[in-house]
């Protein structure tokens, strides 16, 4: 825990397996990424938030899994190389060769999973927490995210104060209902700007 502090925007984005920029990389870092694909998954797919979970999966080549009511999984599988969506998302509903190379199961050799640690990564359970709430809280959510991201990429944030800011924002405009796109504009603009608010004077309070 005590190393969290000083981890760097350099060591936060050297991702051993994907290679996503600076700002996807940093989600990573803090799981957020994940946590706002728990958000995706409910809304995609109609899941409350109790149905989707998490693992962390040290060898990146399993990239979802589905489980059906008869207790089997069904696992999807790929190189850890963002040319698979990409191509995925523009030939849907084809497949087409994206480039990446076949995966050799001989040589992946095996395939570990772990629960990701709540302690050393907060992001997750405030996703998790916006995903809940529903209504404005993801937007506002991801506004923060964004804007705590940024400040710690620019050295005016430590890595835990990321969390910290995203935490203080959603507790203090919660979460209203969403009646039309404005209701999301609104929210998002106003979580910049808290965010904002709370990094630049407490500056030396996350250093």
């Amino acid at each position: 825990m005590s190393l969290l502090p000083h981890v760097t925007p350099d060591e936060a984005c050297n991702h051993p397996k994907w290679k996503m920029g600076r700002k996807i990389s940093v989600d990573s870092a803090t799981l957020m990424n994940k946590g706002l694909e728990v958000i995706e998954a409910t809304l995609l797919f109609g899941f409350p938030e109790s149905q989707v979970s998490v693992v962390v999966h040290p060898q990146s080549l399993v990239h979802s899994l589905v489980e059906y009511a008869d207790g089997s999984l069904l696992a999807q599988l790929g190189a850890p190389d963002m040319r698979t969506p990409i191509a995925q998302a523009l030939a849907w509903p084809e497949r087409v060769v994206s480039g990446v190379q076949s995966l050799d199961m001989t040589i992946v050799g095996r395939l570990d999973f772990e629960p990701p640690d709540h302690v050393r990564f907060p992001s997750l359970d405030i996703a998790r927490a916006a995903a809940r709430a529903g209504g404005t809280a993801p937007a506002v959510l991801n506004a923060a995210n964004e804007v705590a991201v940024q400040a710690f990429l620019e050295r005016r944030l430590n890595f835990t104060g990321i969390a910290t800011v995203i935490d203080k924002v959603l507790q203090r405009l919660g979460s209203s209902s969403v009646k039309a796109l404005e209701d999301v504009f609104a929210a998002d603009a106003a979580a910049r700007r808290l965010a904002v608010a709370l990094i630049e004077p407490s500056a030396g309070a996350f250093a």
